[in-house]
């Protein structure tokens, strides 16, 4: 394995762990510059299609939105595959949440394995999202015990 192809795993590596640690601080516009302008997101809960997004703009209102009742989160990232081809790459990656968010003054917390379907750019010298598929497989709601 080359040294360029290590570096780029590396960066990539560090791009899914970037949105994962801006995810849990609520920073979603920090979150656009990882995104191509043009990118396009899908989630997916189970096998129904939640939402469908074209473009940094629609992304970042979608997650706001998606985000708003939740009170605190927390994002551990797993494992990584990714195959690079110059400066494009694709890869899987997967990721567990923690959302804990409040409905009628009672606390619950969401806990969801995702697996992420992502293809990257590398664009003036930085790896960014071009396209994500968010494959939300297991999901647990129940009621925070304190």
């Amino acid at each position: 394995m080359s040294l360029e192809i290590l570096e780029a795993k590396v960066a990539l590596r560090e791009l899914v762990d970037a949105f994962a640690n801006l995810a849990d601080e609520k920073r979603i516009a920090d979150q656009m510059p990882l995104f191509t302008p043009d990118t396009k997101v899908r989630v997916y809960m189970g096998e129904t299609l939640l939402f469908d997004i074209s473009g940094t703009q629609q992304l970042e209102e979608t997650f706001t939105g998606f985000t708003a009742n939740v009170k605190c989160s927390f994002h551990m990232n797993g494992q990584q595959d990714v195959e690079i081809d110059g400066d494009s790459a694709r890869g899987i990656a997967y990721c567990q949440v923690k959302l804990v968010s409040e409905e009628d003054g009672q606390e619950f917390v969401t806990d969801s394995s995702i697996r992420y379907d992502d293809e990257y750019v590398r664009q003036e010298g930085r790896w960014m999202i071009k396209t994500r598929i968010s494959h939300f497989s297991i999901n647990d709601k129940r009621p925070l015990q304190s």
